[in-house]
């Protein structure tokens, strides 16, 4: 297995959601805003090469949506995911696999282009993979959650026949060294990638844990749905993490790509901070 970082550019998000109910004289100290109190952030999928299967987890936002959508996210950054692929040696064509961990448009909207006026799977060549409860929950969504699941980014990949289900359950296996671990806090049934690499464990956060600045237990986003069982979870991950001396591979961390945990008197942080071509 073999394991490459995909870029895909920076966007901006409100601070204050960004870090729940901790007053931004803490958090701005680890994650300065700008004067409209906005953050950067990175979206920062991953490429798996495994045997005969290319697998991409995570897609970044796209660029189907018109300009005042992205005005709102202040893109920026030379990074673009198909530039990434080819700084790897890949095309998107190559890609066997795209693994959603979840369907909010940050990490799904590249799954889907827009070509000619339609709606097509960017990837022609690989199969989707989410999950039955997740998509229930993604195509039929609450108010609370509703735009950030936005239909082009999501009813295209089951029209074209390429969308597959994974079993909502933890523990299961995508492939071999790929195990995955299922959260319920962000949103229903966010599927976290783990995977055995050059001798340790890769756990992929997703928006479990955005970034290294999210380690304090009480650092809970505003945007999930179900803020303590976030907290149960987060705690529960990050012990076993911190016992394990597994890798933490951060999608929205501009600046932190992954890290090892440790325990201080002011409970787990970060311990090695590193890229994960550095293994």
């Amino acid at each position: 297995m073999n394991l490459y970082t995909i870029d895909t550019g920076l966007f901006k998000l409100d601070g204050g959601a960004m870090f729940g109910v901790v007053p931004k004289t803490i958090w701005n100290k680890t994650n300065p805003a700008d004067d409209k109190n906005l953050c950067t952030w990175a979206m920062r999928c991953l490429l798996i090469e495994d045997g005969n299967r290319l697998i991409l987890v995570d897609t970044g936002i796209g660029n189907k949506q018109d300009e005042k959508f992205y005005s709102h996210y202040y893109l920026h950054g030379d990074d673009t995911l198909d530039k990434s692929l080819a700084a790897k040696g890949f095309h998107r064509d190559d890609i066997t696999d795209v693994f959603l961990t979840h369907l909010h448009f940050d990490h799904v909207g590249g799954a889907v282009e827009r070509v000619n006026g339609d709606l097509l799977p960017a990837f022609k060549n690989a199969t989707y993979w989410s999950n039955e409860q997740h998509w229930d929950w993604a195509v039929n969504p609450n108010d609370r959650e509703k735009a950030s699941f936005l239909k082009e980014n999501i009813l295209p990949l089951q029209e074209s026949g390429q969308l597959k289900f994974i079993p909502a359950q933890d523990g299961v296996q995508f492939s071999e060294g790929f195990n995955i671990r299922f959260a319920y806090g962000h949103t229903d049934a966010m599927m976290l990638p783990l995977l055995d690499y050059k001798g340790r464990k890769v756990l992929y956060m997703a928006d479990m844990l955005p970034s290294v600045g999210h380690l304090p237990m009480a650092y809970v986003m505003a945007y999930d749905m179900f803020p303590l069982k976030t907290l149960t979870e987060k705690k529960a991950i990050l012990t076993e993490a911190l016992d394990n001396n597994y890798i933490l591979y951060f999608e929205h961390d501009a600046i932190n790509e992954c890290c090892t945990l440790q325990l201080t008197e002011k409970g787990i942080r970060a311990g090695d901070i590193f890229k994960i071509n550095e293994l």
